[in-house]
């Protein structure tokens, strides 16, 4: 097991370093395409790094995820979560549902249209990262979904502060385009850090609100799974609906019960531990020193577990995915771009 997570480990380690260095690419990219290029090497080993892979792709995912709660504040959320929420949830909504319809035209696989719906409407590689394990998505899928998410990430490092000042936006108004319409981190900072240094501190709470987004998202998908499952199962048997009115409610009690012990169940350790880093910060009990530290720790570990996402890909079977997901990911791109413009205008 240690030679797979070592492997991974040492191409995240160093896909945090390259994205330090150049920050409009970020760490995540650098990390599934490192992966990516020294996977026959790793297939070259066989199945005796595959342990070690599946530690770093799926613990240290969710771990990573959990850390990045430490850069939320609930008092952030309540001031300018209020004020950013509408525009968050159009973008979301529009994304999703162009994701839906967009990718079945485009005959995009159901799991990829997803993985790249969710990054492109949430938060980029974190999301896809949270997703993948609820969808039960394949290696190949998340490594083209991340890789297309950032394709589009640095794009819009490049794009949007030239787009702001043609717009005549403000430095508070590009930090709301910047943080509901960029999904990686470092390129939030990079567009608003060019735009004007007043826009970053905007960008940043919006972003960092937005990728609360992950806790319901996830949720719902783990219960359509789990629903899709349920009805395919061959020995699954019909309920029988009693005519007795009192029976009738004792099992529609009975049914209500079970689907709370299943709500129960489907949340994930990970979102759980999110959402207490992200309260424990918010009542001071993370010391302010700590807030770098855990955020560097966290984007360390998402590259480690993208690294080795990307070692287990099969690149010959990615490239016969063919164009059409990239292409999914670009109408996503515009549609959240122009989403999130319209209602900042009309908020």
């Amino acid at each position: 097991m240690s030679g797979g997570l070592a492997f991974a480990g040492a191409i995240g380690l160093a896909a945090t370093a390259v994205g330090m260095a150049c920050p409009v690419i970020g760490a995540p990219v650098v990390a599934v395409v490192g992966g990516a290029l020294l996977s026959p090497l790793a297939r070259r080993w066989g199945g005796a790094l595959q342990p070690g892979l599946d530690v770093a792709r799926v613990r240290l995912s969710r771990v990573s995820v959990a850390a990045l709660g430490a850069q939320l504040s609930l008092g952030e959320v309540a001031d300018v979560g209020l004020a950013s929420l509408p525009v968050m949830l159009a973008t979301l909504a529009a994304c999703l549902a162009g994701a839906a319809l967009l990718g079945r035209c485009l005959r995009v696989g159901h799991d990829l249209r997803v993985l790249i719906g969710v990054g492109t409407a949430i938060c980029g590689a974190s999301a896809i990262a949270a997703t993948s394990p609820a969808i039960r998505a394949r290696n190949a899928d998340v490594a083209y979904a991340v890789s297309t998410i950032f394709v589009f990430n640095v794009a819009a490092a490049l794009v949007f502060p030239p787009l702001g000042h043609a717009l005549g936006l403000s430095p508070e108004a590009f930090g709301l385009f910047a943080g509901t319409a960029v999904n990686d981190m470092s390129s939030v900072v990079a567009a608003a850090s060019a735009y004007d240094p007043a826009a970053v501190q905007q960008a940043v709470v919006v972003k960092l609100v937005r990728t609360l987004m992950i806790i319901p998202i996830v949720l719902a998908l783990g219960a359509l799974v789990r629903d899709r499952e349920a009805s395919s199962d061959p020995h699954a048997k019909p309920r029988r609906q009693p005519d007795h009115q009192a029976r009738r409610r004792l099992a529609a009690a009975r049914r209500q019960l079970a689907a709370a012990r299943r709500a129960v169940r489907l949340v994930p350790g990970f979102l759980i531990a999110f959402v207490v880093v992200a309260a424990a910060n918010s009542a001071g009990l993370l010391p302010g020193a700590s807030h770098e530290p855990l955020r560097l720790g966290a984007m360390i570990l998402i590259a480690v577990a993208l690294a080795a996402i990307g070692l287990a890909t099969d690149v010959a079977a990615l490239r016969r995915t063919g164009y059409r997901p990239l292409l999914l990911g670009l109408l996503l791109w515009a549609t959240v771009s122009l989403t999130s413009l319209a209602v900042a205008g009309a908020v």
